[in-house]
């Protein structure tokens, strides 16, 4: 295979990378509202390397904190963010669900925890699940546009980043806090457990948490040919342990975790086990619908099989089982000249098998490593204003490997090394901000069959400026010019795939992807009224993605190939306090992908408009949210039509406090509380996996 060299040359004279320091986090400060002013107070971008207040965010940039998270959670990432502007699930059955933002996955969308890379194989497949649990989340972090830069090149979508306690930061003020909560629901039967505790003598600090979560075949909404989803059961553990040694400058910890999850494969078929290609075309043999005997029958339009005893075969599940070290530092003051160090390094041990009739059928393994460190410079006068920034470096290597009947890629070892830096200039009302990356990267193909090695070089820039022309009201704008490099699967995928019902070829020739991308935004950020609008266009050329060939039913053969782009979008939210206890507000996103030559992008998301309405008095808050979800007509060769929905969620909590002065919380939240039957259009498996019908959450949680 020829190598494939891409260098963007401003880079190299642009070493001043990203756009958002590493590890950002948002903690919004909301002062008490007067009843008879309904005033709100400033949010600030208070965990950032460089403390940026929001208002004067280059970049949009959203937070969710443990109260917004507490009902919000659910058992995937995906789920747990649906309904946030410009973010969908990229569902497959309950098990399996990865963000979707601005109408773009895979690896266009970085997984962060706490600033180090997720290691899993959820990049690779849709049916793959991130390997987080988003239950013992304390914070959820989402970047959007340039801002994304610092973590990678081509993160087009965007970047999510879950903060965790598994490192312990601080000593507890009492020696020990903690908490334990319970959780169940209606529509899959789910119950949940789970426990935190940290506690610490001297300059150390220990953590340890856990969760169990046993769920069934999660229950539609009306009108569907069945009940439930068949093999949308999940049941997950997860443990973790970490120490730190705490410092009045920082603190150095390393945790071990594990998370372990079985889960089903909904859509999953043993029809299509006999396809094979002629040439470019999908030959299968024909089934009979109609034919019931021997030992298989029609249930609605889903077939069942039974065994020469009569019962029912096993549904087709992932065994996923990761296991993590986690080393993070921070230190204030390292070096003369500089601030602050970081520090944030991961290695995960990941392998999951996917079992059909009982027996396993393939074995997915990922052996990875990340490390990255960050070096933030002292303030610098210049001229009027003051400059300030970071450069950092970061490794990162995956050995993935498939083995068995569906091992459609064959072993990669892939290798990243990249430099970065930021720098920010402050003048009056103005912040402005410049920043790039340069990476090296390269995948060797260790097949059977196969053997050689692609290399890239991809280099990134990034420019943006925040205008605080009142106060309260800032105008922002920002740009960059960005690379990607294919993955193993894109570059080497061959063969079939049952989980997902495709059959995949690679392509050892594509190239880099080059973005070039603008948001503009408009946010109040004080006062009764507040708002964001942002508007985005990204061109993408040499955009990679699975184009569908052919199709069987519901079998595919997916080709990865390369066209001109273009993704253009709107994300607003609107809010007004009408009194100290009532807030009600607008929401809405709209993204349109298409590619320059003619034809859309296939998997997009609808539009979506919605209402939501927040009241709150005493230990008492209760919400309701509306959206609708618009029909998708503007759809790929090969692609079906999904109709518009709409979706009613109700939520209520209430606060409490013991004798002995522990604090507790009960919660309820009601989930497509009209119980309307949904399809999502960016799932491979949409029409086998409806989204969920009504569904009662109720909960209870105790800090210690």
């Amino acid at each position: 295979m020829k190598p494939r060299i891409r260098c963007h040359p401003l880079a190299l004279t642009c070493a001043i990378a990203c756009a958002v320091p590493a590890g950002t986090s948002w903690a919004q400060q909301a002062e008490a509202v007067s009843p008879r002013t309904p005033e709100l107070s400033e949010v600030r971008v208070t965990g950032s390397v460089l403390d940026v207040p929001l208002e004067e965010s280059a970049t949009p940039v959203e937070l969710l904190d443990a109260q917004d998270l507490l009902q919000r959670r659910a058992a995937t990432l995906g789920e747990t963010l649906e309904g946030l502007p410009g973010v969908r699930n990229n569902n497959y059955g309950a098990g399996a669900g990865r963000p979707v933002i601005r109408g773009a996955d895979g690896a266009r969308v970085r997984i962060l925890s706490d600033g180090s890379e997720v290691q899993d194989a959820s990049t690779s497949s849709p049916d793959h699940a991130v390997a987080i649990e988003p239950m013992l989340a304390s914070e959820v972090e989402i970047l959007r546009g340039p801002s994304t830069l610092l973590y990678g090149g081509g993160i087009t979508g965007g970047l999510v980043n879950v903060r965790d306690a598994r490192v312990p930061t601080a000593i507890p003020a009492k020696g020990a806090e903690g908490s334990v909560e319970l959780r169940k629901d209606t529509a899959a039967r789910e119950g949940v457990g789970l426990f935190s505790l940290t506690g610490g003598s001297g300059p150390i600090a220990l953590h340890v948490e856990g969760l169990k979560r046993s769920a069934q075949d999660y229950r539609v909404g009306s009108g569907w040919s069945e009940e439930r989803v068949d093999g949308s059961f999940n049941r997950t553990w997860y443990g973790s342990v970490g120490a730190s040694f705490i410092h009045e400058r920082g603190y150095l910890g390393v945790a071990y975790s594990r998370l372990r999850s079985k889960y089903g494969l909904p859509g999953h078929s043993h029809e299509y086990e006999d396809c094979h290609l002629h040439g470019n075309a999908l030959h299968c043999g024909e089934d009979d619908a109609g034919d019931t005997s021997g030992d298989c029958h029609w249930h609605g339009t889903e077939l069942h099989c039974t065994d020469e005893h009569g019962h029912e075969e096993e549904v087709a599940l992932v065994d996923m089982d990761t296991r993590r070290w986690d080393i993070r530092g921070e230190w204030r003051d390292p070096l003369p000249g500089f601030a602050r160090a970081r520090l944030r390094a991961g290695i995960t041990d990941y392998r999951h098998d996917e079992i059909d009739h009982g027996e396993i059928g393939t074995t997915f393994k990922n052996q990875a490593h990340d490390a990255r460190l960050e070096l933030e410079h002292q303030r610098i006068a210049l001229g009027a204003g003051q400059l300030r920034g970071l450069v950092g470096a970061q490794h990162s290597r995956r050995e993935f490997s498939a083995t068995g009947e569906e091992a459609y890629v064959e072993p990669t070892d892939t290798k990243n090394r990249a430099v970065f830096a930021l720098e920010e200039y402050r003048l009056g009302d103005w912040r402005l901000e410049l920043s790039g990356r340069y990476e090296w990267q390269s995948i060797f193909l260790n097949g059977s069959t196969r053997r050689g090695t692609v290399r890239h070089r991809m280099g990134s820039v990034s420019a943006g400026a925040s205008w605080n022309f009142t106060p309260g009201h800032v105008l922002a704008v920002s740009a960059s010019r960005s690379e990607r490099a294919p993955t193993a699967e894109e570059l080497f995928a061959s063969g079939i795939h049952l989980a997902s019902n495709t059959w995949e070829r690679g392509n050892a020739d594509l190239s880099a992807e080059r973005s070039n991308n603008i948001d503009i935004s408009l946010r109040k950020t004080s006062g009764a009224t507040r708002y964001e609008l942002t508007a985005f266009y990204n061109r993408i050329s040499n955009y990679i993605y699975a184009s569908t060939t052919d199709r069987h039913e519901s079998f595919r053969l997916i080709d990865y190939r390369q066209r001109d782009a273009s993704f253009k979008g709107l994300e607003a939210r609107i809010s007004h306090q009408l009194t100290s206890q009532w807030r009600v507000g607008v929401f809405g996103d709209a993204v349109r992908a298409s590619f320059t030559d003619g034809g859309k992008v296939p998997r997009i998301p609808s539009h979506r408009l919605g209402l939501d309405v927040a009241w709150h008095a005493g230990p008492w808050t209760a919400g309701a949210e509306w959206y609708r979800s618009f029909a998708q007509n503007r759809i790929a060769d090969h692609e079906t039509r999904t109709p518009a929905y709409d979706m009613l969620n109700l939520q209520m909590a209430w606060q409490g406090r013991l004798d002995s002065g522990q604090g507790y919380e009960l919660y309820a939240r009601l989930g497509n509380a009209l119980d309307k039957l949904a399809f999502n259009h960016s799932s491979f498996v949409k029409d086998a996996s409806p989204l969920r019908g009504r569904n009662l959450m109720v909960g209870v949680k105790f800090d210690f």
